[in-house]
């Protein structure tokens, strides 16, 4: 099986076997993301901005979160005049989403606001009953796609999950997505401390190590020491390492645009005004 092969060549490689299992089944991770990045005072104004500017320049009402986690950005969202469908794969992470909806129901956007456990892999089944003729912006951000760890080798996966992004998102809509600056970490062999997401004060220390199967990498996992209420905390992620060119490639033959439609940003600028080296790539899709 994939997974047993993975976890294998991960031990074979010093890589342990949490670093391949769902770090969130225990729910661990989603206590220490509430902290770490759920506070939506620590969100920049530059991701903020980014992100509103262009969805009300491009009158999108209705948001599908495909990532919502701990739902900081569907909140901001929603605080915002949109109307917001959040899912999340974690029931962990999503409780502390409906915790918030359930202390602000008195507010009408949040008794509205809908939240789902939903698997992007059946992501336009398990989002039919709210879909109507499709979202304005389907939206998947903070590095949440690299998530979704290349099992068979050849990508299937996540082609059938961004195929069912581009189906939840409605004619001449908007679908955003972004990854982290694989091709630096590989080139470096280390992640950057920044993060122009939130202001990760609670970092103490990040050590990343990458996996290569058959000599291609094919994880990079992060080990995380977080300083939080006077406690050290550790924690790991996994991700596949997406580099920018095939994943430019990947998001071009799922919409089939041919390169037409396909926006992407440097650390929320446009590549020829970001620097060399940004942290993070969103992709911008319209939906032709």
């Amino acid at each position: 099986m994939p997974e047993a092969d993975t976890v294998f060549r991960a031990r074979s490689e010093g890589v342990s076997a949490e670093g391949v299992r769902d770090q969130y089944a225990d729910g661990k991770a989603a206590k220490v993301w509430e902290v770490f990045i759920g506070d939506k005072k620590s969100r920049t104004d530059n991701y903020k901005n980014f992100l509103v500017d262009l969805l009300k320049k491009k009158g999108c009402k209705r948001i599908l979160d495909v990532a919502c986690g701990t739902g900081v950005d569907s909140i901001m969202l929603i605080e915002e005049g949109f109307e917001v469908v959040s899912v999340d794969a974690s029931d962990k992470m999503l409780k502390y989403a409906i915790k918030e909806r359930w202390n602000r129901r008195k507010e009408p956007a949040f008794d509205k606001w809908i939240i789902e456990e939903a698997n992007w892999l059946t992501l336009y089944d398990d989002v039919k009953p709210y879909l109507n003729e499709g979202f304005d912006a389907v939206v998947c951000l903070g590095n949440s796609f690299p998530h979704l760890l290349d099992a068979f080798g050849d990508q299937r996966e996540h082609k059938l999950a961004i195929r069912n992004f581009r189906r939840c998102t409605k004619p001449g809509g908007l679908f955003l997505i972004d990854h982290r600056n694989y091709d630096n970490i590989l080139a470096n062999g280390k992640m950057s401390m920044k993060n122009v997401y939130y202001n990760a004060k609670h970092t103490v220390d990040i050590k990343s190590s990458v996996l290569y199967v058959s000599g291609k990498p094919r994880m990079v996992t992060r080990d995380y020491v977080l300083e939080l209420n006077g406690e050290t905390n550790e924690f790991r992620l996994s991700y596949y390492p997406h580099l920018l060119q095939v994943f430019t490639a990947l998001l071009d033959e799922v919409f089939e645009n041919n390169g037409k439609n396909h926006i992407i940003y440097g650390d929320f600028k446009p590549l020829d005004e970001s620097n060399d080296n940004p942290s993070y790539y969103v992709h911008i899709m319209e939906n032709k």
